[in-house]
């Protein structure tokens, strides 16, 4: 297989392009492979400074009103992404959606609290609280493998 880099100056984000004389199931598998890439830091912006910041700084990303902010243990930034756009760029593995509005870092919980009522209160690094909206909560439980067990039946 042949394989070559250019390098576009400006470029938001890589492009790439499988060229072939044939479509078969490998080639399928590998552009799966490829468009399921994280795709790196996440640009945010700091007063007039612009920078990009690694995606296992961010405690969380949310919608504030004026636009998309990302969290950090430190401050909090302005992302110039929507969450939708976020979600597709972020590595899924570690990154999940718990609202509409709200993005969190599963490698940055500290503690999950499932309360009787079925809502989920989850704290990250830094005591920051955030809660699953109920349209989320069978997929938080999914991710953090926290679904009922199922009583084993003998043979």
């Amino acid at each position: 297989m042949e394989v070559e880099i250019r390098i576009e100056p400006g470029r938001r984000e890589p492009k790439v392009v499988i060229l072939a004389s044939e479509e078969s199931e490998e080639l399928r598998r590998l552009a799966e492979s490829l468009s399921a890439l994280p795709m790196g830091p996440i640009p945010v912006g700091r007063g007039e400074e612009k920078l990009l910041l690694p995606q296992g700084e961010f405690l969380r990303f949310y919608a504030d009103g004026k636009g998309v902010s990302g969290q950090t243990a430190e401050e909090t930034c302005v992302v110039p992404l929507r969450l939708y756009e976020l979600e597709e760029r972020l590595d899924p593995t570690r990154f999940v959606r718990i609202s509409n509005s709200e993005i969190i870092n599963l490698d940055r919980v500290t503690a999950v609290d499932l309360s009787l009522s079925g809502t989920i209160c989850m704290t990250l690094d830094g005591a920051v609280r955030a809660y699953v909206s109920r349209r989320y909560v069978k997929k938080i439980k999914e991710a953090l493998n926290l679904g009922r067990r199922r009583r084993h039946e003998e043979p």
